[in-house]
């Protein structure tokens, strides 16, 4: 398996001239900062259907049945959904190895929300559609972490993404070198205060799943229930609140080992984070910083503390 992420992009994200005018939307941000970190699988459904390019721009249309159809927007409006429909068949079993997908926001084959609808006079309607490969994918792939490039701005969602695809990477590796119940305990047992820090409610949920572990005889079953349960965890963006309760989770380990003025600091620190007069990065920092000093290995297991590399520098822009 690959020592990266493997992630699939929408082909004009990268630079690619494959959209419909013959341009292309490279993002920065992920040619650029996530580039050495991930490997990319790039992929223009549009073009793997035999389109050409440039190509007359296709629109989203809502029959009068309810039906969602792909078709050109000028005449004489051939209709493409098939075509897409039978490439996502064919293109989708092949990527079950993936660790995220990026996709061009709007498009009617890749857009993942709010995509223009038309109805079939060519009146526009809601921006309530979805691309139909992108549709297609995460029907096939629901626990797969799926961003659009202009989400990708949003710092929190950007974070919540690259947390996600090295988390789902990391659990198929597990799965890769052959699956045993000491292996998912370990790995259950790292994430545990990223977990926590995404959704309360989720992590009291899955934990006692976890534990039933040893009743379970079908371990790749189990591992399929617990991906799934995993990443509807971590696509809550982790908040302030959650954050603060983690950090003072932590902060209960070094009760002992602190003296008086360093817990005080601790806790003015984490309290300020709170309080949106620091930036997470302040109380993770301290932490770390007492962690070196005064080691434990539970702590030090942690994905929290690093769920991604840290030159990415994405909790910079968190506040």
């Amino acid at each position: 398996m690959n020592n990266k992420p493997v992630v699939g992009i929408s082909g004009c994200l990268t630079g690619a001239a494959v959209r419909f005018d013959g341009g292309h939307k490279r993002m920065d941000f992920v040619m650029n900062s996530l580039a050495p970190w991930v490997d990319y699988k790039p992929i223009c459904p549009e073009v793997a259907i035999g389109l050409p390019v440039p190509r007359p721009a296709l629109r989203l249309i809502q029959t009068t049945c309810g039906d969602i159809r792909m078709r050109y927007s000028h005449a004489p409006h051939d209709d493409v959904t098939e075509r897409m429909n039978a490439f996502a068949d064919r293109f989708l079993p092949t990527i079950g190895e993936l660790a995220g997908f990026i996709v061009c926001a709007k498009s009617p084959s890749c857009g993942m929300e709010r995509v223009r609808l038309y109805d079939e006079k060519g009146n526009r309607g809601r921006k309530a559609g979805t691309g139909l490969f992108t549709a297609a994918m995460m029907d096939k792939y629901p626990w797969l972490p799926i961003e659009e490039d202009g989400r990708l701005h949003d710092p929190v969602l950007r974070e919540n993404f690259i947390a996600r695809i090295f988390a789902l990477h990391e659990l198929n590796a597990l799965r890769a070198q052959g699956l045993s119940r000491h292996s998912l305990l370990a790995f259950h047992s790292r994430y545990k205060l990223q977990l926590l820090a995404h959704h309360q409610a989720g992590y009291r949920e899955i934990g006692p799943f976890v534990a039933r572990l040893h009743e379970r005889d079908d371990l790749d079953a189990f591992f399929v229930r617990y991906r799934e349960k995993l990443m509807a965890i971590l696509r809550h963006p982790a908040s302030r609140k959650n954050h603060t309760n983690v950090l003072m989770h932590i902060q209960g380990y070094f009760h002992r080992a602190l003296n008086s003025r360093q817990r005080a600091e601790l806790r003015e620190v984490i309290l300020g984070y709170r309080a949106g007069r620091l930036p997470i990065l302040a109380p993770l920092t301290l932490l770390k910083h007492y962690l070196a000093e005064h080691p434990d290995d539970y702590l030090r297991s942690q994905n929290y503390f690093e769920p991604y590399p840290d030159t990415l520098g994405l909790r910079l822009a968190i506040t």
